[in-house]
């Protein structure tokens, strides 16, 4: 059974995989002719095969701002920096996308410690932290063997000092790992969807209104119960949403 499916994955991938590329190449045709709403299906197509890139994103998300679709726009340009975080062209044309939004909402800016911390962070994904983890953690063992085993005065005191510097920065690397994993797991943001929603101040529609967001509109989900959601704007507004107003990044 284990063989048989391997088998029907192979299958697959010849026979999708060509038939996407043929269609990604007929939607940036279309969309070079200015015909975006076809553009869009073409690359639609190719998602619910399940099959994703930051330059798939990327194109969706340039058809839909052609046509003014401003929470879509930005919706795709986060996909695709959350498969290629460093390319300037996407976040270059999501700035354009961002100031069709309506909402004007200020963000607290991290100082001292708390940002150092937080940038260096974020310089590698959890993998990235945890791979230079088992660097180091082979490096150190190396190191502590070299020192075990040599006979040189001088090469006993050289890998003592390289085994401990291995040390240190195996637990920076380790703290850096488990910092990012912790950032990962209440990272959840969303984009506003809806034209225009409400914010309640608790999660039911008989509560009290305590703001109003627009489309476009990036929000973290701090919680969820039933059909609302808790929100948190850049600025530290919490408040309740309708599930139904927003759209999770997390979503592929």
């Amino acid at each position: 059974m284990k063989n048989l499916t391997y088998i029907l994955a192979f299958l697959y991938s010849i026979v999708i995989f060509p038939q996407n590329d043929t269609i990604f190449e007929q939607g940036n045709t279309l969309y070079n002719e200015g015909k975006y709403a076809e553009a869009i299906d073409n690359y639609v197509a190719i998602l619910e095969t399940e099959n994703h890139s930051a330059e798939l994103y990327f194109n969706l998300a340039n058809a839909h701002y052609k046509l003014n679709n401003i929470a879509p726009s930005i919706y795709f340009y986060e996909k695709a920096l959350q498969l290629s975080p460093n390319d300037n062209e996407i976040k270059n044309n999501m700035a354009f996308a961002k100031n069709m939004t309506i909402d004007a909402i200020d963000v607290i800016p991290e100082t001292g410690i708390s940002k150092l911390i937080k940038n260096t962070t974020n310089m590698m994904s959890f993998d990235a932290w945890a791979k230079t983890s088992v660097i180091f953690v082979l490096c150190f063992v190396l190191l502590f063997l070299i020192y075990y085993f040599a006979y040189s005065t001088i090469n006993k005191r050289l890998a003592f000092i390289g085994s401990i510097s291995s040390l240190v920065l195996l637990c920076l690397s380790l703290s850096f790992t488990f910092h990012k994993f912790n950032i990962d797991k209440k990272n959840k943001p969303a984009i506003v969807f809806a034209q225009e929603s409400k914010i309640k101040s608790e999660p039911n529609s008989r509560s009290e209104e305590s703001f109003r967001l627009h489309e476009g509109t990036k929000v973290q989900v701090l919680d969820t119960i039933n059909n609302w959601k808790k929100i948190k704007l850049a600025d530290g507004k919490t408040g309740w949403v309708s599930s139904n107003d927003i759209k999770m990044l997390s979503d592929f």
